[in-house]
């Protein structure tokens, strides 16, 4: 299919982009925490796509390189609007579902709530960690790609891709485990208040 694209097959294309669309929707919006940013991003990363086709070698995956534009152009964005990068979560919705999942119809409300919060703990301890730990661990760990991928997508050497994930993986923890930690205290602060 990239092969009849990159000769200039106007299907084969429109297929790519089916088949990619949500998995680069996902990552801009996983980058830039807002859905009309992240639309506005995977429309010019698939126009950029469309355009570069010609000079697509395949020296990389189609979406390793597809990634890359992607990152790209939320680093742009970011630069461009001088802030930092947000996970905004629109009222009632999971950023996890907006990508992929959706709830199990057997989950109860007190594990949805519980999946919820942790959902937006996870979120707003991804927005803390540095661009390149949060990158490594947004496409290891939520778009599945291998080290090598990454490391293809990022043009850095794979134990750089490695050691960036493992240091974000470890900070992240930290992080959540603090927060649970601090949410506990409070948790008990408060029942021994109201005793």
């Amino acid at each position: 299919m990239v092969t009849r694209a990159t000769a200039g097959d106007l299907d084969s294309f429109n297929q790519l982009v089916a088949r990619w669309e949500r998995p680069i929707y996902a990552l801009a919006y996983r980058n830039l925490g807002r859905e009309e940013d992240a639309r506005d991003v995977v429309q010019e990363a698939f126009l950029r796509a469309f355009r570069g086709l010609k000079g697509f070698k395949g020296e990389a995956k189609f979406s390793s390189w597809l990634y890359r534009i992607t990152l790209n152009l939320c680093r742009d964005w970011i630069r461009r609007e001088r802030r930092a990068p947000i996970i905004q979560v629109p009222e009632g919705t999971d950023p996890i579902d907006l990508a992929d999942a959706q709830a199990a119809p057997t989950e109860s409300v007190e594990e949805l709530v519980a999946r919820r919060e942790l959902s937006a703990a996870v979120a707003k301890a991804m927005a803390e960690l540095p661009e390149e730990q949060r990158t490594a661990i947004l496409l290891k760990e939520f778009h599945g790609l291998t080290f090598q991928e990454i490391a293809d997508t990022l043009h850095c050497p794979l134990s750089t891709v490695k050691t960036r994930l493992y240091q974000g993986l470890s900070v992240l923890r930290r992080r959540l485990e603090r927060q649970q930690a601090e949410e506990a205290s409070l948790r008990r602060a408060s029942w021994e208040s109201s005793s």
